[in-house]
């Protein structure tokens, strides 16, 4: 079934740093289901009004037994940031049933390495918890970068973890701007600070279940980097990344010669109903169904999240961007709706297909 949202009312909207929101939902008896979620899934929430359709991913941060939340750190200038730093209790919001691929195996006995930097770790919270409350064999260990302590989010919540499972809950801080008293953790968590970390016995890449990666773009690619140059198995390294810093990445499709100037019409398949609208030429898909009056599934609009991950049914297309689907995905015909580019006269997208 696509991913689709419902209203949700906040139940708390509580400061966790100066800017950062963590706000929690209530959900019906009758969508619990829907908001079932594994750890290191995301929601996407939407603010709509006259003037604006705002729609923004954020990592769940709850654990098993707790009501379901997510972390909203501010951006300057960020519009869907700002608006939740205002968030109350009472208020009502649209939330996207839970959807994401950085995703950690519950059950069993696991030896995960989380590597965060900032708000990266919102979805770790979910793993470290989950994973430490769900499996009495399982440890965790949290590599934790910041500018300084103000800016450390869940610093009470990482506190409490560590006092409850002290022997299963390994937590380093690493500060970039604060000295702290062992030099080792003062620093950026870069690859020649993981490098540091394994020589001196602090981590094992070669040991772990899993390994999960979240923050800015740079820190992600030196850390998996790091990780497989210290003998990591590939596969098991996770990254998960919605707004890199520059140009996005480049499509994996390769880039067509051919030009369709007159555009083409566009059938999507969404909840078993068919609707078609034109797209020009150079125009963004999800902004064409919205002017001919259509929906479908999307959240970051730039290839990274793979919540408009659809099947290329009928004609031809490729993908100006992406960043989530896997080659497997495309040679199967799934793309990203919001990065199709169509190459015939009519292409059809079905979103019910899985």
């Amino acid at each position: 079934m696509p991913p689709r949202f419902h209203t949700l009312a906040i139940t708390a909207a509580n400061h966790d740093t100066a800017d950062a929101m963590v706000l929690t939902f209530a959900v019906p008896t009758e969508l619990a289901d829907d908001y079932a979620f594994t750890p290191g899934q995301y929601l996407t929430l939407r603010h709509k009004s006259v003037d604006h359709d705002i729609r923004r991913s954020y990592s769940i941060c709850s654990g098993p037994t707790e009501p379901l939340s997510v972390a909203v750190k501010r951006i300057p200038g960020g519009k869907f940031s700002e608006l939740a730093m205002g968030f109350a209790e009472g208020d009502e919001l649209e939330v996207m049933t839970p959807e994401g691929r950085f995703l950690a195996p519950t059950g069993g006995q696991n030896n995960h390495l989380l590597l965060a930097a900032g708000s990266g770790i919102t979805p770790m919270m979910s793993i470290a918890k989950t994973t430490l409350e769900n499996e009495p064999d399982s440890i965790v260990t949290l590599c934790y970068a910041n500018r300084s302590t103000d800016s450390v989010m869940f610093k009470e919540d990482l506190e409490n973890l560590k006092d409850r499972f002290m022997n299963r809950f390994l937590l380093t801080h690493v500060m970039d701007e604060e000295k702290q008293d062992v030099a080792l953790f003062n620093g950026r968590l870069d690859q020649e600070k993981l490098e540091t970390l394994a020589t001196r016995g602090l981590i094992d890449p070669p040991k772990y279940t899993g390994i999960y990666i979240c923050g800015p773009q740079p820190m992600i690619e030196a850390a998996a980097k790091a990780m497989e140059n210290l003998g990591a198995d590939p596969s098991r390294i996770k990254f998960e990344l919605f707004t890199p810093p520059g140009g996005l990445p480049t499509a994996s499709a390769t880039p067509s010669k051919v030009v369709n100037e007159k555009g083409a019409k566009v059938t999507i398949t969404v909840d078993g109903a068919s609707r078609s609208f034109h797209l020009d030429e150079g125009a963004g898909m999800v902004d064409a169904a919205a002017k001919a009056g259509l929906e479908f599934p999307y959240s970051c609009n730039n290839g990274m999240c793979a919540t408009c991950r659809c099947k290329l049914v009928e004609g031809d297309a490729e993908m100006r961007q992406n960043f989530s689907l896997e080659q497997w995905e495309m040679n199967a015909g799934f793309v990203l709706a919001c990065q199709v580019r169509p190459l015939s006269d009519e292409v059809s997208l079905d979103f019910d297909a899985v």
